[in-house]
C-alpha cells in the first residue's frame, strides 16, 4: 500500500470557498470582484455573491446632496440583483454583476430600465425582471442580505465585504485590478491576516485614479 493510498488526503484537494457581498454602484466593490475572478483562475478558489447595498448603509446618515442622489439611483440594481437571486438562485448573480458591473463601470452607462433589460438579455435570464428595478416590495430582502453581509464583518464599514476562511472584512480596497499569479500572492496575503483573529484594519490615504483595466 502507497502512502497515498493509505491516506487519500495527501493528493486531495478541496476548493475553498469565498463569500462576497457587493453594490453593483460601488467601483471599489467591481475592482474587488474583479480580482477574485483573478483568484480563481491560479488558486482553488470559488467566490460566491452576495447582495449588499449603498442606499441601504447610508440611508439615516448625514451625507452630501450629490451623495445622496447617487445612492438613491443604486436601489434599482439592487432590487434586480435580489430578484434574480430569488428566482434563479445565487449563482445567476455571477453573470448579472459581470454584465452590469462592465456597462457602468467600464463603458459609463447608467441605470435605467434599457440598461437592465440589456443586462439580463446577456445573462440569459428573462428580460421581464428589470420591471424588479422599481418593486419597493424587495427592499426588505436587500436589507436582509445587506445585514447578513454586516452582521459578519461589523459597523462602520462599506463596500465590498469578503468572508475568506470564515473571517470576514471589508475589503480588501483597491485602485486596479490584480491579474495572475499577482491575484494569487494578493490573495494569499488576505488570507494570512483573516486567518489571525486579532487583524482588523490597514489602510492608507488613496492617490491616482481607478483602473477598471
Amino acid at each position: 500500500m502507497t502512502a497515498t493510498e493509505a491516506d487519500p488526503r495527501a493528493t486531495a484537494t478541496s476548493t475553498e470557498d469565498v463569500d462576497f457581498w457587493f453594490d453593483p454602484l460601488c467601483p471599489f466593490a467591481w475592482i474587488t470582484s474583479r480580482w477574485m475572478l483573478e483568484v480563481e483562475q491560479v488558486r482553488d478558489v470559488r467566490t460566491t455573491f452576495h447582495v449588499m447595498s449603498l442606499s441601504v448603509l447610508n440611508e439615516d446618515k448625514d451625507v452630501p446632496q450629490d451623495y445622496k442622489d447617487m445612492i438613491e439611483s443604486g436601489w434599482g440594481p439592487v432590487r434586480l440583483a435580489i430578484a434574480i437571486e430569488q428566482a434563479h438562485g445565487t449563482e445567476a448573480l455571477r453573470p448579472f454583476y459581470t454584465a452590469i458591473g462592465t456597462k457602468h463601470h467600464n463603458d459609463g452607462r447608467e441605470f435605467d430600465q434599457a440598461l437592465y433589460r440589456e443586462v439580463l438579455e446577456e445573462a440569459g435570464l428573462p428580460v421581464e425582471l428589470a420591471e424588479a428595478a422599481d418593486d419597493t416590495s424587495l427592499d426588505d430582502a436587500v436589507r436582509a442580505s445587506h445585514k447578513v453581509g454586516i452582521d459578519r464583518v461589523g459597523e462602520e464599514v462599506g463596500t465590498p465585504v469578503i468572508a475568506i476562511g470564515g473571517t470576514a472584512f471589508f475589503g480588501p480596497v483597491l485602485q486596479s485590478i490584480p491579474r495572475g499569479e499577482v491575484a494569487g500572492s494578493v490573495f494569499d496575503g488576505a488570507r494570512l491576516l483573516a486567518g489571525f483573529d486579532d487583524f482588523f484594519e490597514l489602510k492608507r490615504s488613496r492617490a491616482g485614479d481607478l483602473s477598471f483595466d
